[in-house]
């Protein structure tokens, strides 16, 4: 068994583990393409949620370091997990939905590796437009 994953790359591994529940319970083997809109949108919405806890999870932790000792903004990590948390389930549900949504219209399939490009997608857009400022300029 051992060899058998030697011989696929790491890459093939992760998209390989199904991790995006089918409908009616079935398995398709090797075959990790959604092709339900329930599918897609879910996995488009984990990786969101996933890649948005990994952005915003090293700056809660550097935020409890830092203000440890300060009197009101030892509470600032707390807002800043909850914002990882909160920001996927209220935009990442719509957004996941409305590419979701463009996939099923056009009768096409989503391998799981789109799946993860658009939900990462969705929280490196969302960091690079809160760090260039580009609201602030409205």
């Amino acid at each position: 068994m051992q060899d058998r994953y030697s011989e696929i790359g790491f890459a093939q591994q992760i998209l390989g583990l199904n991790l995006v529940p089918r409908k009616n319970g079935s398995q398709r083997g090797n075959d990790t393409s959604l092709s339900d809109f329930s599918e897609m949108w879910y996995g488009v919405f984990l990786w969101a949620a996933v890649s948005s806890l990994i952005f915003h999870l090293p700056a809660a932790l550097l935020a409890l370091a830092t203000l440890r000792q300060h009197k009101i903004a030892r509470f600032m990590p707390i807002a800043i997990l909850l914002m990882g948390i909160v920001g996927p389930i209220c935009g990442g549900v719509l957004t996941s939905a409305a590419i979701a949504g463009v996939y099923k219209a056009a009768g096409k399939r989503m391998i799981s590796l789109e799946a993860l490009v658009f939900g990462v997608g969705q929280s490196f857009f969302l960091l690079l437009i809160s760090f260039l400022r580009v609201l602030a300029t409205l």
